[in-house]
């Protein structure tokens, strides 16, 4: 049994890291596809080495553009190893242009393909991601839902229920994997001088916020009215989308904020494990942060994951520097107790023996 997993963000590889580990352990042969789509030459290595995962027989090299020039350039190339390889199914994960074009090229070819992270909706069709989540769902043969609200939606979207998987979310599995040795792992609170629980972590890059001067420069209001407020270090790793959207703006960068450079999977981690609270428009970040039992306040209006919000772990409150404010007090006064509805760590086992068992 040949499977080609493809991915071409580092969200995508950190979460199918656990499902590759797994994979080696049943000594199956897996073909790996990085499409290039984010791609960071020394910021990949990090990735791969800290997380030991084997370097990719195939890189697409696609590199930034549009979403039309992205999925083009994925589908001309990834056809191609397709054909080559005749892989007996090819493995897809979320909602990326990544995703949507590989699932689309192996379809045509009537190459089966399992989609995992399948059934999520925000139900807003202004965002591309939401675009190439449902559009991944219906092309799939099998779609393995995070949870169970995940495999409602796919129901209702008339997809056959026997096509329908609810496996849990591999990034429980990341967390759990490397939790334990993460204080040996990294050092960064030492490095930035930070104290436990005594700092703001701040995400924000997608398209809705951050290619809009106003809601950028809302943004950027909001984090220095909460250093004023609170009077504690905000952690801003700055993605290089965000910083390419405040300089073409004329954007200032309050000099209250400490800007860094994007980083490696355990330094992230070890920042979110230990903030007060964080500020995100990453739907991923939002499991996290549930699953590290940190309080999160996600600068959005929507969220393809409603558990958060019906468990308490997170609250939306779009870009106002108002709401955002009342969110931050609303949920530092929450007390930490809440589930984790994403799964208990086996995730990849269970996807893996359902994929043995099917084809």
């Amino acid at each position: 049994m040949k499977l080609v997993i493809v991915f071409g963000t580092r969200p995508e590889f950190i979460k199918f890291s656990p499902l590759i580990k797994e994979g080696a352990k049943k000594q199956l042969n897996f073909l790996l596809v990085h499409t290039g789509q984010h791609y960071s030459p020394k910021l990949d290595e990090i990735f791969f080495k800290e997380l030991c995962l084997p370097r990719p027989q195939y890189n697409l090299d696609v590199g930034s553009g549009t979403d039309a020039f992205q999925t083009a350039q994925i589908l001309l190339k990834i056809e191609k190893i397709f054909l080559a390889e005749q892989p007996d199914l090819v493995l897809v994960y979320g909602d990326t242009n990544s995703t949507l074009a590989s699932a689309l090229a192996a379809s045509k070819l009537h190459l089966p393909v399992a989609h995992l992270e399948a059934g999520l909706r925000s139900f807003d069709r202004e965002m591309p991601e939401e675009i190439n989540r449902v559009l991944v769902d219906h092309l799939a043969d099998y779609l393995f839902a995070p949870t169970v609200e995940a495999k409602k939606n796919l129901l209702n979207e008339g997809i056959n229920k026997k096509k329908i998987f609810v496996s849990g979310n591999l990034i429980v599995d990341v967390l759990y994997q490397n939790l334990k040795t993460l204080d040996q792992k990294s050092k960064i609170l030492t490095q930035l001088n930070l104290k436990r629980k005594k700092y703001f972590l701040v995400t924000a890059h997608r398209q809705e916020n951050v290619d809009h001067p106003e809601k950028l420069a809302s943004i950027l209001k909001a984090l220095l009215a909460l250093n004023k407020k609170y009077n504690l270090p905000i952690i801003y790793p700055l993605h290089p989308r965000t910083r390419k959207r405040i300089k073409e703006f004329g954007l200032i960068i309050p000099r209250q904020l400490r800007i860094l450079e994007p980083l490696g999977y355990f330094d992230f981690l070890n920042l979110e494990k230990n903030a007060l609270l964080i500020l995100t428009d990453s739907g991923g970040i939002q499991e996290e942060s549930c699953v590290l039992k940190v309080p999160c306040v996600t600068l959005r209006e929507n969220t393809e994951r409603p558990e958060t919000l019906k468990i308490k772990s997170n609250v939306l409150v779009g870009v106002s520097p108002k709401r955002i404010l009342n969110g931050v007090s609303f949920m530092l006064q929450r007390k930490r107790n809440w589930p984790n509805p994403f799964g208990d760590g086996r995730s990849a086992q269970t996807i893996l023996n359902i994929i043995e068992d099917l084809i």
